[in-house]
């Protein structure tokens, strides 16, 4: 069986939430955040960076929320939740897997930098709200007229996307952009969205510091 490691507050909302649509069985571990908001110590021992999402499965242990849904649709989920291989709309996923974190995170996180640096931040702000707003603009342009990123059905870029959306939700950046906020009401209103919250508990993202977006 799945255990997922959770910690509060992080990305291993996105496994619970994947494990909810696929049905299948699985534990959770509940870790509260250190000192700082990092992850407590006793997290390090499951992998060596110390950060969450972390799975084991048997003898396996898997990190990195983008290759834990990757490899829990692939080994478990029976050919749901992704295009079929090969596909265009398979290109589209796999570009979609690799972009929030990949390209969108990064200049996510400096901008939450930025501001804690106050005005230390400010040679370089301007630089960090360029790059929000390029990947932003390009997320709602794709997501327009879209009820999922890919085809008809919710698949595993959905799950990867909606992170990073619920931090910039709470963190007010959706206003400039109607179609990621109607996107992310889509997604945050499925029910093995609800029961992955009820199941994870406390989610509060947009008032941590960077350090604690792990």
């Amino acid at each position: 069986m799945i255990t997922v490691h959770h910690l509060q507050n992080s990305r291993s909302i996105r496994i619970l939430w994947l494990l909810e649509e696929l049905g299948l069985p699985y534990e959770i571990v509940h870790y509260d955040r250190h000192e700082q908001l990092f992850a407590p110590p006793d997290y390090r021992r499951l992998h060596g960076l110390g950060k969450a999402p972390v799975i084991t499965d048997g003898t396996r242990v898997v990190a990195e929320s983008g290759a834990i849904i990757e490899y829990v649709i692939e080994v478990h989920g029976d050919g749901r939740l992704r295009p079929a291989v090969g596909s265009d709309d398979w290109v589209r996923y796999l570009q979609w897997m690799h972009l929030i974190e990949g390209s969108v995170m990064l200049p996510y996180i400096l901008g939450i930098y930025i501001d804690m640096l106050g005005d230390g931040g400010a040679p370089v702000k301007p630089r960090a709200e360029s790059e929000i707003a390029l990947h932003f603009g390009f997320m709602e342009q794709e997501l327009t007229g879209r009820d999922f990123v890919v085809g008809d059905a919710l698949t595993g870029a959905d799950i990867q996307a909606t992170f990073l959306l619920d931090a910039a939700a709470e963190r007010g950046l959706l206003g400039d952009y109607p179609a990621l906020a109607r996107y992310r009401a889509y997604m945050v209103a499925r029910p093995a969205y609800a029961r992955a919250l009820k199941k994870g508990g406390a989610y509060r993202i947009a008032d941590l510091t960077a350090a604690a977006m792990s």
